[in-house]
């Protein structure tokens, strides 16, 4: 088969387009023939050698939507030619509310979607939403089980609530936005980008503020809109200042850390009495949900570039180049 593989690590140019063996799904697994897989920050992190446990060579790409293609031993279904979405948390083990030793998440060190086929755990493997295409199903997986974990599981938002969704335009932070809007909560963005703010708003969100424009940005929005929960990737600065933001009584997830460590203010917590929760990744529980939700609500992932296999080099300069909106789909067929 045809796939991405990193040799050497360095950045994404190191990826190289090649034929590897095709595998065979072993017992209680379901090889899945892939048609488009969605990049994620972890697959850049992964080139530059900023990710923990790395072994090459390796096939990134934690998103993936295909095809069954075939069962391994003791695979009842689904039947073959079903179109499937994986599920990229591997291992989750029996407690939702944390990851197991030994769990993982597709793309390393298991071998990846960027790849003609893939093998994984049958557990993993689910019917695709009927509404949404193949390069839009791919875009689902870990952001939107991501957002969801932290903003529905460990934030509870709820309808008529107000969230704070920092830094619009990732991946997880766009389905965050949708999210959202799905279940009656208002949506109140930042960005540097009067470009992605409108984006922004033409998906729902009920009040942007430019924060590269608007050096006040923090008092801006605490004018705007009183926030009772928050969802954070960045830390850094952000998160101190979103600490300040959210409303006594208030709730703020952090799944991320891309600004670096944040100094913050011991104040803003306990005497607003905030709840700070941690998240990372979802249970499977927390992505069956994700999909019932997304089926019944009928929302569809942003995706803001596409791009072929054979140009996935530029698909993930794309993505570190912070100009997308949304996800980068990478077709295979």
């Amino acid at each position: 088969m045809i796939a991405a593989q990193l040799h050497s690590i360095g950045d994404p140019t190191h990826l190289r387009v090649e034929e590897i063996p095709t595998p065979e799904p072993a017992a209680g697994e379901i090889r899945v023939r892939v048609r488009a897989a969605a990049l994620n920050r972890r697959d850049a992190f992964i080139t530059r050698g900023l990710y923990p446990g790395i072994a090459l060579p390796c096939t990134p790409g934690s998103d993936g939507c295909g095809v069954v293609d075939a069962l391994g031993a003791g695979v009842e279904g689904p039947r073959v030619g079903t179109e499937v979405v994986i599920d990229p948390m591997l291992g989750w083990g029996p407690d939702r509310r944390i990851w197991a030793d030994g769990s993982g998440i597709l793309g390393m060190p298991h071998p990846g979607t960027l790849a003609q086929f893939v093998c994984v755990p049958a557990g993993n493997v689910h019917a695709k939403p009927a509404h949404l295409d193949i390069a839009h199903a791919a875009a689902l997986p870990l952001a939107g089980l991501t957002a969801y974990r932290a903003l529905i599981t460990r934030a509870r938002l709820r309808a008529g609530e107000t969230v704070l969704i920092p830094g619009i335009g990732s991946g997880v932070q766009s389905f965050a936005l949708l999210l959202a809007k799905a279940v009656g909560a208002r949506a109140v963005v930042t960005s540097s980008s009067d470009e992605k703010l409108a984006r922004a708003r033409a998906l729902g969100a009920d009040v942007t503020v430019n924060y590269a424009s608007d050096p006040q940005w923090f008092k801006t929005l605490k004018n705007a809109a009183t926030i009772d929960a928050a969802i954070d990737g960045s830390g850094g600065e952000t998160f101190a200042r979103v600490l300040d933001l959210v409303r006594p009584g208030g709730r703020v997830a952090i799944y991320g850390g891309t600004g670096g460590d944040a100094k913050i203010r011991p104040f803003s917590i306990f005497w607003k009495q905030l709840d700070v929760l941690g998240s990372s990744m979802g249970s499977p529980e927390d992505f069956r949900d994700l999909l019932a939700l997304v089926s019944e609500k009928r929302i569809e992932p942003v995706v803001g570039a596409l791009y072929p296999l054979a140009q996935v080099v530029a698909a993930v300069e794309r993505l570190e180049s912070g100009a997308n909106f949304g996800k980068v789909v990478v077709t295979l067929e």
